[in-house]
């Protein structure tokens, strides 16, 4: 039996992301993305084969061309150049990671030490650090570790990823509070985010599985996260990129009667739907009753 996780694949930032890539390759042929627009490198194949290009950095865009500012988002100073340079840009950066990028810059003209939590080589964090006026007035921190060596501010701000875990939020803001007069704490977990990490809980904790899929890219910070839930649960998991890895695992669905599926937000209904597939005649050859 295959069980699905009660939230699972694209979230609303990345769908609307992903359809606005695909409006405008139908109508100007060629969009721009400064790095993958996605962290899933099936749906960024699918996208560069309808014409999507991927630039490194700014510098690589060609004038005239239409750019398309990803869910995650970008530092001020590059949509400034761009525009500077007559590029035509279109913002479509998550709302609630707009939300975080707003929260940095609003707080560090108030005077507030920013401490982001989150992955330092994240295009997220980098794109909100770059709405902050003063750098040299912030940092990013990974986890509690990293959060103990906080040095003492009259006023700090905590600030989170997105993709963060609202535990590891909580355990870090009660760190901080003993090195501020005043912490300012934000809560910037995307809903989205949160669904699927309360789904993942709920499908182990309320089914007897002999193992869960988990499907997303590997460089996708919140299919990451699920991981971690999932394997904190104690649960059995398999996280596959693609149906190829789910193939080359055949050995792992040996014997197993009831599987879950979770999947990262940013991860396609098609690519769920054919690794689901998948697993069915894989369940069906053991003659496993498939629902």
């Amino acid at each position: 039996m295959i069980i699905m996780a009660e939230h699972a694949g694209f979230c609303f930032g990345v769908k609307r992301a992903v359809d606005a890539i695909s409006e405008s390759l139908k109508a100007n042929h060629e969009v721009w993305t400064i790095g993958l627009p996605i962290h899933n490198p099936q749906e960024v194949s699918r996208l560069e084969s309808l014409g999507l290009r991927v630039a490194e950095n700014d510098s690589e865009i060609p004038a005239g061309a239409k750019v398309l500012i990803r869910a995650h988002g970008e530092p001020l100073e590059v949509t400034e150049r761009l525009k500077s340079r007559g590029i035509d840009v279109e913002d479509m950066t998550c709302p609630f990671v707009r939300k975080a990028q707003e929260k940095a810059a609003s707080l560090s003209r108030e005077g507030y030490y920013v401490v982001l939590l989150g992955d330092k080589n994240h295009p997220e964090i980098k794109g909100i650090i770059g709405h902050v006026s003063d750098k040299s007035n912030a940092e990013v921190i990974a986890d509690e570790e990293e959060a103990q060596n906080v040095r003492f501010h009259e006023k700090t701000a905590l600030i989170s990823q997105t993709t963060q875990r609202e535990e590891r939020l909580e355990r870090i803001a009660g760190i901080l509070v003993g090195k501020s007069s005043e912490l300012r704490v934000c809560n910037t977990i995307c809903k989205a985010t949160a669904q699927r990490q309360e789904a993942a809980r709920e499908l182990v904790r309320k089914n007897n599985l002999d193992g869960v899929v988990l499907i997303g890219g590997k460089s996708s910070a919140n299919t990451g996260k699920l991981r971690d839930i999932l394997e904190s649960e104690g649960v059995n998991v398999l996280w596959v990129e693609d149906e190829s890895e789910t193939e080359r695992n055949s050995d792992w669905f040996r014997d197993k009667n009831m599987v879950g599926i979770a999947a990262g937000a940013s991860t396609p209904e098609w690519l769920i739907d054919k690794i689901k597939n998948i697993i069915a005649a894989k369940q069906e050859v053991q003659g496993v009753l498939v629902h």
